[in-house]
C-alpha cells in the first residue's frame, strides 16, 4: 500500500518539459476546491486529521458523531438570521499529494511551520472545517473523536510471533485453496495539527486552544480588571468626600508629627 505525505517543496519540471507539472480534468477541479476551502476558512478552523483503516460506514459515523457533538456545545448565534447549520463543522476526505499543492500555494502561510506540523506524518489525510472558533466546541469535537475512533492499542511481542507463526505455517489440507480471510479493520484517527485564525498549531497546541475560556469570557474578565482598581479609587473617595476628607488629611498630619517628635 503506497502511502503519502503532505510536501510543500517547490515544483519540480519533469524530464523534457518546460514547465512544471499543471493538473488537469479532475486532478485541476480536486486542486481548486481545495484551494477555496483554505481560503473560505482562513480566518476560522482547519483541523488536520490523518486516518486509517475507515469505511465508508465508519466516516459517516465519525462525521454523525462530530455533528451531534458540535450541536451540544454550539456557541450562540448572536446574529438571529444566521443559520445554525453554517457552524457546524465538515469533514472532507483529501488526496493528499494535490492537497499539499494547494496548501503551498496558499498566500500568506507560514510554509516552516506546515512543514513542522505535517513532518514524518503519512497516510490518509482528512480535513475538519469549522466556520467559528469556539473552544468549548472545538474540545467536545475533539473529545467525540477520540471516542468515535480510539487510538490502537501497541502490539505486544507476543501478539506478533503469534501472526507471524500462523502467516507462516503450512496449510492444513495441502493442495487445496485457502480461504481468504477478510481482516478486521480498526479506524484509527490522529489529530496532526491546525490552521486557527490563519495560525498554524501542531498537534499538542491544538488541546491547549481548546481549553481556553470562550471570548465573551474573556472580555467579561478585561471588563472586570478594568474595572476593579476604579472601583476601589471610587471606594476611598466616596469614604474620604465631605468633612470626612479633611479628618483623614488631619489625622495623617498628626501622625507624621508623632513619628517625627519620637526621632529627636
Amino acid at each position: 500500500m503506497r502511502t503519502y505525505a503532505i510536501s510543500l517543496d517547490a515544483p519540480q519540471r519533469l524530464p523534457g518539459k518546460k514547465h512544471p507539472r499543471i493538473f488537469t480534468g479532475k486532478k485541476a477541479d480536486l486542486y481548486n476546491w481545495y484551494s477555496n476551502l483554505l481560503q473560505t476558512y482562513k480566518d476560522s478552523v482547519i483541523l488536520f486529521l490523518q486516518h486509517e483503516e475507515f469505511t465508508a460506514d465508519r466516516l459517516r459515523k465519525l462525521r454523525l458523531d462530530i455533528v451531534t457533538a458540535a450541536q451540544r456545545s454550539a456557541p450562540s448565534l448572536a446574529n438571529p438570521t444566521l443559520e445554525a447549520s453554517s457552524s457546524l463543522p465538515t469533514l472532507t476526505v483529501v488526496r493528499t499529494n494535490i492537497f499539499g499543492v494547494a496548501l503551498r500555494d496558499r498566500a500568506g502561510i507560514d510554509k516552516s511551520a506546515v512543514k513542522k506540523m505535517v513532518k514524518g506524518t503519512k497516510g490518509s489525510f482528512a480535513l475538519l472545517t469549522m466556520s467559528n472558533f469556539h473552544p468549548p466546541q472545538l474540545k467536545a469535537i475533539l473529545a467525540a473523536m477520540a471516542k468515535s475512533a480510539p487510538p490502537k492499542k501497541p502490539k505486544s511481542q507476543e501478539e506478533i510471533k503469534q501472526e507471524q507463526a500462523a502467516k507462516n505455517a503450512d496449510p492444513a489440507q495441502p493442495g487445496r485453496r485457502v480461504k481468504r480471510v477478510r481482516p478486521i479493520r480498526t479506524p484509527e484517527l490522529k489529530v496532526v495539527g491546525a490552521l486557527i485564525e490563519d495560525r498554524v498549531y501542531i498537534k499538542e497546541a491544538v488541546a491547549d486552544v481548546s481549553n481556553l475560556p470562550t471570548l465573551d469570557t474573556l472580555r467579561s474578565q478585561i471588563v472586570g480588571l478594568l474595572g476593579s482598581p476604579a472601583s476601589q479609587l471610587a471606594a476611598v473617595l466616596a469614604q474620604a468626600s465631605g468633612g470626612s476628607l479633611a479628618r483623614t488629611l488631619e489625622g495623617f498630619k498628626k501622625g507624621l508629627e508623632e513619628e517625627q517628635s519620637k526621632q529627636l
